[in-house]
């Protein structure tokens, strides 16, 4: 079908680009794309693909928004806070463009729905900040010949390259294992909040390009960028005949759950304690309940519950817990989010009976304690 008027409009300075014109942005219309991961990277993203006009464009995002997203997710507004992302990125992007069909995907990319998420798209682009979910994303997009483009950022640095099914080397190829307690998290470390925008800009881009076939894309290079310096590097490399997952004898044949992965219905499982109740049991005159704080240490410096434990998740995933009695302790971080992982993880080790505090510190502190300070 010709594009409208209305088309014609808005894509002019495409149709005056000899590489892309009338077929190509015909072709962009006609064209889908999955964002996982509706962040930092996610975001810059999806607001220029549906600029783009990308036809059919899907965010996969089981998380809400949270108020310190806001400092470089630009999906969402101080409005969307508590909002699913998903829901939330779906108002957006079909505000931008309503010619498009904006597909919101909130549900947990897991090994066991990966193919059926994967399956109505002609392009992924990866946007998460979990190194095991890149690893799903990547196998995925090897079994099922679906192209992707994935990058990630760290404090001032990102990096971003592109796999085409049959073409050149997966992100396993380049990393063939990374432990993921060894590449601390934004909450840990830190992230310029511009940093995503470059990358997920570059992301959006090598996606244009690949759904035209037009230009050179990251295939087989490593592009990385340092915003300190304001500079790029690329690294060459090529696929390894012994990749696990896309080598001549594959050892990875299906997409697998990472270790120590907590399904949506180990973590529904998980028993929680809410603002009120938590400070009854604190006050009262039993026996005081154990609270073990599972934020990052600088965060539980800035503020936290008298008597509480500090034990960050990237420690527990790396060294699991120890609990010498479970019923007695509870979980608790900003919003609820990792303590319940870490409940989950818990009855997972078989350390039965802890519980979490539903809507963390944050509800903590809007109910009970209002001088609470939480970052």
């Amino acid at each position: 079908m010709a594009l409208s008027p209305s088309e014609l409009r808005r894509y002019s300075r495409h149709l005056s680009l000899a590489e892309i014109g009338v077929v190509g942005q015909e072709k962009l219309r006609t064209s889908s794309v999955l964002i996982v991961g509706a962040g930092g990277l996610g975001s810059p993203a999806a607001l220029y693909l549906a600029a783009a006009g990308i036809g059919t464009l899907g965010v996969l995002d089981f998380d809400r928004v949270d108020e310190s997203n806001l400092q470089r997710q630009v999906l969402f507004d101080t409005a969307s806070v508590g909002q699913s992302k998903a829901d939330s990125a779906r108002y957006r992007l079909a505000a931008l463009n309503p010619e498009l069909r904006i597909v919101a995907h909130d549900v947990e990319l897991r090994a066991a729905n990966v193919q059926r998420l994967f399956a109505d798209y002609d392009l992924i682009v990866d946007g998460t900040d979990r190194i095991a979910t890149h690893y799903l994303v990547n196998d995925a997009c090897v079994l099922f010949a679906k192209p992707l483009v994935t990058a990630a950022i760290y404090r001032f640095e990102g990096t971003i390259m592109s796999y085409l099914p049959d073409r050149g080397p997966c992100y396993r190829c380049l990393f063939p294992q990374i432990d993921e307690t060894s590449a601390p998290n934004c909450a840990e470390v830190g992230v310029l909040g511009v940093l995503p925008g470059v990358l997920g800009t570059l992301q959006a881009t090598e996606a244009v390009k690949l759904l035209l076939g037009i230009g050179e894309p990251l295939i087989g290079r490593l592009l990385t960028y340092d915003a300190l310096e304001l500079s790029f590097q690329e690294l060459r490399f090529q696929r390894r005949a012994d990749c696990a997952v896309c080598g001549g004898d594959p050892s990875i044949t299906a997409p697998l759950d990472p270790p120590g992965f907590c399904s949506a219905e180990q973590l529904a499982a998980v028993r929680s304690i809410d603002a009120k109740q938590l400070a009854r049991e604190l006050t009262a005159t039993a026996v005081r309940p154990q609270l073990i704080d599972v934020r990052e240490p600088p965060e539980f410096a800035a503020g936290h519950l008298p008597g509480s434990i500090n034990l960050p998740m990237s420690r527990i995933e790396r060294e699991g817990m120890t609990l010498l009695d479970p019923q007695r302790v509870i979980f608790v971080c900003r919003s609820g989010v990792r303590s319940a992982r870490a409940a989950a993880l818990a009855a997972q080790a078989g350390l039965h009976g802890a519980r979490q505090l539903a809507g963390g510190l944050l509800s903590y502190r809007d109910q009970i304690e209002p001088t609470l300070s939480v970052v």
